[in-house]
């Protein structure tokens, strides 16, 4: 009978010790986007839209609807750059246009537009500059197409909202402090009772950019400083280790900002915002997780997966998402602080991952070639025997030549 080699440990029907990691990575993301894909066949009340912006630094809010209407609520979303309005009153609510026309109701069947509302083309776009038909004229009669099926509507209002590139006067004066805008009201209307939407435009100084940086370029450093250490020696083998437990936390911060970013839109808008306005988030992410749990096999391709994850991580999603560090208001339900957290968790693990793995392959392709050197070597002591030879040759010869030399001078 034969037996397995000495140097085999593993118990018949265990997988073995370098498989289960990779197989464990490709589940979670396997499983990751079959539960995406199942996501964007739904439907939700209210999605996450792709045109928000990374950041801000006017802040929106609503101050109060007058009168109150039981059932009607109404708030800010995406870091100002729309309003949602629920209508649970059993009635028809209408939000007025830039001229006082029709422009939504929502009734309790759903959302309808009205087409021949300049506004419905206006609000499509976040700077507001679609084209608008000449088929839209404010005066003409209401023709409503239906939008939505749930009684909530989430809608791009430049009434609401800072357009110009310049900041206002008293802004540009004194930058560093906070300044009132304006006070914004969006008309709404029930039956012919009129309400007032009222809020405020206030702009609130920048953070300052330059710890965040310090801190991720800090950790970036820190991390890639474990590409040093020999990996196939021992304190190499726990690098190895490290670098895949902080590929999966990079990984997760990645796919906690992605869902931060559409948490304002309920557990559906928040999920299927992972395959559409926060695509790359997600797949870096995911792509980071798989990275690490590949790492863990202590294969010599986990180097380069891990380089190639943390350079995209970095890039992708933290470098393209560094906006939170220069804006105070951030398009995220929560205060801005733990956003930035995570976008340099990213950036820091991002890039200490493709600095430690860089420097892994280099030292990986030194060894090779020193393995090379040492095997041409081996071939060596003939090539020095024949040079000996012929070294010796040419020594017997020159004695030879040194004996005849005085006979040939008789």
């Amino acid at each position: 009978m034969s037996r397995p080699p000495t140097g085999d440990r593993r118990r018949p029907g265990w997988p073995g010790r370098s498989r289960w990691p990779g197989r464990v990575g490709l589940a979670l993301v396997a499983g990751a986007l079959g539960a995406l894909g199942a996501l964007c066949t739904a439907t939700p009340a209210a999605g996450h839209a792709a045109d928000a912006p990374d950041g801000t630094n006017y802040r929106t809010a609503i101050t109060g609807v007058s009168p109150e209407v039981p059932g009607l609520s109404v708030r800010v979303v995406e870091g100002g750059a729309r309003l949602e309005l629920e209508n649970r009153s059993g009635r028809t609510i209408e939000v007025l246009g830039y001229a006082g026309e029709p422009y939504l109701e929502i009734r309790p069947d759903g959302v309808y537009e009205n087409t021949v509302s300049p506004a419905t083309y206006l609000n499509r776009t976040l700077p507001g500059d679609a084209a608008v038909p000449a088929e839209a004229d404010p005066a003409r009669p209401p023709s409503w197409r239906r939008a939505g099926t749930e009684p909530v509507v989430r809608w791009h209002d430049q009434r609401t909202r800072w357009l110009e590139e310049a900041p206002p006067a008293g802004v540009a004066a004194d930058p560093g402090r906070s300044h009132r805008v304006r006070d914004w009201v969006v008309p709404l209307r029930d039956g012919l009772r009129p309400i007032e939407l009222r809020g405020t435009l206030d702009w609130l100084p920048p953070p300052d950019p330059l710890p965040w940086w310090s801190a991720s370029l800090l950790g970036a450093l820190a991390i890639g400083a474990l590409g040093l250490l020999p990996r196939a020696s021992r304190p190499g083998r726990r690098a190895t280790v490290a670098l895949a437990g902080l590929a999966g936390i990079g990984g997760a911060a990645a796919l906690g900002f992605a869902l931060a970013r559409g948490a304002d839109a309920g557990l559906g808008g928040m999920l299927l915002g992972l395959v559409t306005g926060e695509l790359w988030p997600t797949l870096t992410g995911l792509a980071s997780l798989a990275a690490g749990a590949y790492a863990l096999t202590r294969r010599p391709a986990g180097d380069f997966a891990l380089a190639l994850a943390g350079t995209c991580l970095a890039l992708f999603t933290g470098v393209t998402n560094a906006a939170v560090f220069l804006r105070s208001v951030l398009p995220l339900p929560w205060p801005p602080t733990p956003a930035r957290i995570l976008v340099a968790v990213v950036i820091a693990v991002g890039g200490g991952l493709a600095a430690a793995g860089a420097l892994r392959l280099r030292a990986a392709g030194r060894s090779a070639g020193i393995a090379t050197v040492a095997a041409g070597a081996g071939r060596s002591p003939a090539r020095r025997w024949s040079v000996t030879l012929t070294t010796e040759e040419q020594a017997a010869g020159s004695s030879l030549r040194r004996a005849d030399e005085p006979a040939s001078g008789g």
